[in-house]
């Protein structure tokens, strides 16, 4: 059917290469530890335990990889882990890891380190839908009214809340789309925020994938203990296993 991903055809682009100065940290947010495991480290495992998924490329600086490498060994033995190396922008490093996908990949989902709650069944369903329109990514619909101001902070307009979203990561595209993406930011010297405005650039379809509230971003103290509530919530509502 359509937007039915084979397995191992996703490559996830995991950046991991910013500084998060807004955390006021001796070291990137992405790699405080989070309920006794490094932040950058859950979306590393979330993805590479996807059957739709086939190779990570981890964007980050080298003196880093150690962080992940101590990972890999409880991590699907099929997965392939690649290396690039972060640019002086976001989509610097995105098209570095960019470089890195192998050519025959169906899907490829760039994702921030700095969310360590994407569900697996959201990001499948992302990709899904990335594979079927050519763009999609995750987000959620906007809770608080939303007003447009001038530069004297007076009111413009009041904007439809129904029809804002906030968007997330995973951003699922397919990689000879992005790629062309690329080629238009570099002609015309473009500066984008996120992956599928690239898209959006070229005039080309973006769907938004409905995911979830707690796939935050962890840029600041106060989302570190949202994060660590979210995960003890997680772990009370796993099934347990009986022993044998």
């Amino acid at each position: 059917m359509p937007g039915s991903l084979q397995p191992g055809s996703v490559s996830v682009v995991l950046l991991a290469g910013g500084v998060g100065k807004r955390m006021g940290a001796a070291i990137p947010k992405q790699y405080l530890e989070l309920r006794g495991q490094p932040i950058a480290t859950y979306s590393l495992e979330t993805f590479a335990r996807m059957p739709e998924v086939g190779e990570i490329v981890i964007v980050c600086d080298p003196s880093w990889r150690d962080v992940f490498e101590k990972r890999f060994p409880g991590l699907p033995s099929h997965i392939k882990f690649k290396w690039a190396l972060p640019g002086p922008e976001r989509q610097d490093s995105v098209f570095n890891g960019l470089q890195q996908v192998e050519p025959d990949a169906a899907i490829v989902a760039v994702h921030d380190s700095a969310r360590p709650l994407v569900t697996p069944e959201d990001a499948a369903k992302c990709m899904s839908d990335g594979l079927a329109v050519g763009a999609a990514v995750l987000g959620v619909q906007v809770k608080p009214t939303i007003k447009e101001v001038d530069k004297d902070l007076m009111v413009i307009k009041t904007l439809q809340r129904s029809k804002l979203w906030e968007v997330q990561t995973p951003q699922c595209i397919r990689p000879g789309l992005l790629r062309e993406g690329f080629d238009l930011v570099k002609r015309e010297n473009l500066e984008v925020t996120d992956d599928v405005s690239i898209i959006e650039a070229m005039g080309r379809p973006v769907k938004i994938t409905p995911g979830s509230y707690t796939n935050i971003k962890v840029t600041t103290p106060d989302d570190m203990a949202v994060a660590e509530k979210f995960l003890e919530e997680r772990a009370h509502a796993a099934p347990v296993v009986a022993a044998a």
